[in-house]
């Protein structure tokens, strides 16, 4: 086989030169005798599996003097330009994705609308935005490694399948499949926010720490988990359902038939209806933003409440993960963070009143800048961590 057919999963079949590659990846530029203290393996290890991913353009080495004096070393590196990946994250109003480099970095971005989050809808729009996304990516085309999506709730990521997922409406539906079929891709499915996992675990802020948690708030609570440096799903993908932890069994409905769901105490509707209830007309999250934020008055001091009573139930929930998993860190991200100051201050307090032992010393909260793009980016991420055959490390 020429060296410009050759695979790219042949390159990495065997375990160790995945591991290198995705070190490389994520901690370059680095230094041949770094890169062996990472990995526990002996320089000559590192020497002989070297040679295949710097043959064919996916690792590069290039001189750098150490603090700017000494011998110059040489520094491997990931060549961006290798690949093009697409991301997709179907939510239920829309479909937004990106093309990225094999470093994650973004080279174009497009979102659509969804009239309808029935599946057909939902992928045949997907499809679509693959395939303009990949056309405003100049000559990317040829370089396409894969495609990968998020969706919420449990997914079965070996079979490419949404068992269920409350916010969608779906059950059962086939999404590697059809998407497969129609973009001419190799695609990879996995719950949302475990795509969130992988993009912090590599580009942000969970890098160098084995155990963290990414909870999403917004219109449901998500929640994804790394545990001792691996992405942990559970026995069928459905780990990390902090949304459906029950907190109240008289409490609201929730979104999936249960009463007192986290999520029907702390997500958005939680928060609209907490004004409702108090005769306060207020239909979107960002009306209630700005109620909580504005001038004193009867309906500040409402909205503040019902924002202060979803952050309670958040940090209550946050407090039995903690002490369950006695976790490092957890990134709040979201569309929701951009409320954090509102519900930040009540979901802090009941984490630490409700935090067994150290649990909540231990774990740093981190709030995560609003990214137009990360859930998609994260889904990128999804195709490189596959393709390269390596757990997250």
């Amino acid at each position: 086989m020429s060296p410009s057919k050759i695979r790219f999963s042949e390159l990495v079949s065997e375990q160790t030169r995945a591991e290198i590659f995705a070190t490389v990846l994520t901690a370059g530029p680095i230094s041949r005798t770094r890169l062996a203290q990472r990995l526990g393996l002996a320089p000559s290890s590192v020497t002989r599996m070297l040679p295949p991913l710097l043959e064919h353009d996916y690792l590069r080495e290039s001189d750098a003097t150490p603090n700017g004096r000494g011998r110059p070393q040489k520094m491997l590196h990931v060549n961006p330009d290798k690949h093009v990946v697409v991301g997709l994250k179907i939510g239920p109003a829309q479909v937004s994705g990106v093309v990225t480099d094999m470093a994650a970095n973004v080279l174009a971005r497009a979102e659509e609308p969804l009239e309808g989050c029935t599946p057909a809808t939902a992928l045949s729009a997907a499809a679509a935005l693959s395939a303009k996304l990949l056309a405003q990516a100049p000559e990317a085309a040829d370089r396409v490694l894969g495609l990968g999506v998020g969706v919420s709730g449990h997914v079965d990521s070996v079979a490419g399948v949404c068992r269920y997922s409350a916010l969608l409406g779906w059950n059962k539906v086939d999404v590697a499949g059809p998407l497969s079929e129609a973009t001419g891709l190799r695609v990879v499915v996995n719950n949302d926010v475990n795509t969130l996992v992988v993009a912090e675990r590599w580009f942000g802020e969970g890098r160098d720490i084995d155990s963290f948690a990414v909870v999403t708030v917004g219109p449901g609570i998500g929640c994804g988990l790394l545990l001792d440096g691996s992405l942990f799903s559970g026995a069928t993908g459905l780990a990390g359902e902090l949304g459906h932890l029950p907190i109240d069994p008289a409490g609201p409905m929730c979104s999936c038939g249960r009463r007192g769901c986290l999520e029907a105490m702390a997500g958005d509707r939680a928060v609209l209806r907490h004004l409702q209830d108090a005769g306060v007309p207020c239909t979107t999250i960002a009306d209630a933003m700005t109620l909580a934020r504005g001038d004193a008055g009867a309906a500040r001091s409402v909205a503040r409440s019902a924002f202060a009573e979803a952050g309670t139930a958040l940090g209550r929930g946050m407090a039995g993960m903690c002490n369950l998993l006695n976790l490092q860190k957890i990134i709040i991200a979201g569309e929701g963070a951009v409320a954090y100051d509102l519900f930040g201050p009540a979901m802090t307090q009941a984490l630490e009143a409700q935090a067994f032992s150290t649990a909540a010393v231990d774990c740093n909260i981190h709030v995560d800048p609003v990214q137009h793009d990360l859930w998609a980016r994260g889904a990128a991420c999804l195709v490189i961590r596959d393709a390269v055959g390596a757990a997250i490390s």
